[in-house]
């Protein structure tokens, strides 16, 4: 069987070694690495290819295969202790984690193995070293950026840094979710040459401007955020602005199921700051949304916001942008290559609050460059972002790896 004409279908192999693709069907503990891994597995699977997920058996019950839906399976790997750890703690297990890699590919290799993240790249590099596999890389964020922006908070293992410039040096190819991403690996070292710029993926059928809306409330202007609650997403930007727009209220998405909102140390931080900024009366929390409630959201915001102070990519631009809501975000990382300037949305200075509600205001008071942005910002996920054209330019990517090696046979 052949994928998309002669060329011939591949055995994928992505290795994700703390973020399982199996955890986006419940929801709860789903990241964008998560998202992204799931989603990329299946659209290659869409275009014929058989791709395993190998990811690290966290809990002592799970099966060592699990089928996550036609063409792809999930592969769990026990490496260390059978439980929940945070991916910071798991770097003493990445050895054993490589060996086992080792074992399943001597029985029967990939033709092409694709790491997410650096952990799992140090795995991946361990077997494909031995086995003489190719690699793909990608990193999903950096330890360098996490180091500049977060300082002596950051938790990462100080051998973060050193070994995802082995990574890069040792893979074949590095494949980046963005421009700005390409920049910091030429600073790590790792040369243009051998980086392939890939953007992340949105799913345009869920994220559409089609479909219900949430209930907005007797407001005259929505803003959202949404996101992980933490200092670097920004959220205290967005609330220092808010002040300059007195007819705007603010929803911040994201963070702690809603019972627990009053015991999280950065809603309190941020309650706080909207006391002081006299605005405690239009900033609400919601908590944490589930899956299916983030579409209605988008819909019913006039704008969202995404002021986060670095971002490696960022989803929820595209989330917003498909759904056909304009946004307002820092010009930072993927951003940058996501949002375009008054056309899909603004970009502003990271921790300016008068660049923001200077840009926010500006939509707010203009209906009609407000709608034409939020076409403007779905026909650029519908060109650019879909799964599909995601999958193809990996594809690309693999085979181009695969060009340089001996014929590789038809996968049965």
């Amino acid at each position: 069987m052949t994928a998309r004409g002669t060329a011939p279908r591949l055995s994928i192999a992505l290795v994700s070694e703390h973020a399982s693709p199996l955890a986006v069907l419940g929801g709860v503990d789903a990241g964008g690495q998560n998202v992204h891994v799931a989603r990329l597995a299946g659209a290659l699977a869409d275009r014929g290819h058989r791709v395993t997920v190998y990811t690290r058996r966290d809990a002592p019950d799970t099966p060592d295969q699990v089928g996550l839906r036609p063409g792809v399976t999930v592969r769990h790997i026990a490496a260390g202790p059978p439980g929940h750890l945070p991916k910071d703690e798991l770097l003493p297990f990445i050895p054993e984690f490589g060996r086992l890699l080792t074992e399943d590919w001597a029985l029967g290799p990939p033709d092409v193995v694709h790491s997410h993240f650096w952990m799992s790249g140090l795995a991946a590099l361990q077997a494909t070293r031995k086995l003489d596999l190719p690699l793909a890389h990608t990193y999903h964020a950096l330890g360098t950026v996490k180091r500049r922006h977060q300082k002596d908070s950051d938790t990462s293992p100080a051998a973060r840094i050193p070994s995802e410039t082995e990574v890069g040096e040792g893979c074949d190819q590095v494949i980046a979710t963005c421009r700005d991403e390409v920049t910091e690996l030429v600073r790590m070292g790792i040369p243009s040459r051998k980086v392939s710029v890939v953007p992340c993926g949105v799913d345009a059928t869920a994220f559409s401007p089609h479909g219900p809306v949430a209930d907005r409330g007797p407001v005259r202007h929505l803003l959202l955020q949404l996101g992980r609650l933490v200092p670097r997403k920004g959220a205290a930007l967005s609330i220092s602005a808010l002040p300059r727009l007195p007819d705007a209220h603010l929803v911040v998405a994201g963070g702690p199921p809603a019972a627990e909102l009053d015991q999280d140390p950065e809603v309190r931080r941020l309650r706080a700051l909207a006391r002081a900024a006299g605005v405690t009366d239009r900033v609400r929390f919601t908590g944490g949304v589930p899956c299916e409630d983030v579409p209605p959201l988008l819909r019913a915001a006039d704008v969202v916001l995404c002021p986060a102070d670095y971002e490696p990519f960022g989803i929820v631009p595209l989330e917003a942008m498909a759904c056909g809501t304009p946004v307002v975000a820092t010009a930072v990382g993927g951003q940058l290559d996501t949002v375009v300037d008054t056309v899909s949305g603004r970009l502003v200075p990271p921790r300016d609050p008068g660049a923001l509600a200077r840009a926010v205001g500006e939509l707010l008071a203009d209906p009609e460059h407000r709608a034409a942005c939020g076409a403007a910002g779905r026909r650029r996920v519908l060109a650019r972002y879909g799964w599909d054209t995601v999958a193809a330019a990996t594809e690309t990517v693999y085979r181009g790896l695969l060009a340089h090696r001996p014929t590789v046979p038809e996968a049965v």
